[in-house]
């Protein structure tokens, strides 16, 4: 079910509040206010992680259907061509990362925060029987080889890339747990030349998750270009999808330069090259 949200109330409907309040409230429809009526249906058809239990602001959760929805982006003309894809570590794309290495698609997934950077697998390094405990988080860990920005940029190039939500808009734009990691992954691979000419920003959700809004959108947002359900794949209008990012230095959470090698290394990289 695609969620409609009536309109917030104009100049001249909207109840009278002071200063205090407006900073308070959430608006209508900030992206605080959209995950949490989301998260509402979403609970319904989700299934626990095995840490955060319920709590989706710790993690995309995987839900009834992902299977299906993993099949939809294997048939999507993107993955045909791809020889490398990147592949969020959201609970709902285990299967999807199970059908990379059954397809012999090598791939790229972030760790946790990106705190120790990103994880690579080559499925011919890993035996079949094996696909499915590697697909997990715990056998990504057993499985993949650490790598850092710079060697991601040198394995090659992402055709496609893959992310889960916590609520997608129709008109591209993604709400995550609230943290900005795959707007920041994103800005570093623009910056680090790790895209294709032309890549595909795949968002993969439950149908409940995708929201008919028109959300305003800040210069981090990642725009993606297709919503895959486990029943619809959305084209996102063309205008509304992908744009190259960058990293805004000055914008960074405190710490977070401290805490994550990868944008330890991009500083690095641009610093040499000025």
């Amino acid at each position: 079910m695609e969620h409609e949200f009536t309109s917030p109330p104009t100049a001249d409907t909207a109840p009278t509040r002071s200063p205090n309040d407006q900073a308070q409230t959430p608006q209508p429809f900030s992206k605080e206010v959209i995950r949490e009526r989301v998260w509402s249906d979403l609970r319904k058809v989700a299934r626990p992680d095995s840490r955060f239990h319920w709590n989706f602001a710790e993690f995309i959760t995987d839900y009834q259907g992902s299977e299906e929805g993993a099949r939809r982006i294997q048939e999507l003309p993107a993955w045909q061509e791809s020889d490398l894809i990147f592949i969020t570590p959201d609970n709902n794309l285990e299967v999807l990362r199970r059908k990379a290495m059954e397809d012999g698609k090598r791939f790229v997934m972030s760790t946790y925060g990106i705190a120790r950077g990103f994880l690579y697998v080559d499925p011919a390094l890993i035996p079949s029987e094996c696909y499915g405990w590697a697909s997990t988080l715990d056998g990504m860990d057993r499985f993949a080889r650490p790598v850092g920005l710079a060697e991601v940029a040198r394995l090659g190039k992402f055709h496609l890339l893959v992310t889960g939500a916590s609520a997608i808009s129709t008109y591209g734009i993604r709400c995550g747990k609230g943290h900005g990691y795959f707007d920041l992954e994103w800005a570093m691979f623009s910056e680090m030349h790790c895209l294709t000419d032309n890549p595909t920003v795949v968002c993969a959700g439950h149908d409940c998750q995708v929201i008919n809004v028109e959300l305003v959108g800040s210069e981090f947002d990642t725009h993606v270009d297709l919503i895959v359900t486990p029943t619809r794949t959305i084209a996102v209008p063309a205008q509304h999808g992908h744009k190259p990012g960058r990293v805004v230095w000055e914008r960074l959470e405190a710490g977070m330069l401290e805490r994550i090698p990868s944008l330890q290394e991009l500083r690095l990289a641009q610093e040499s090259h000025n």
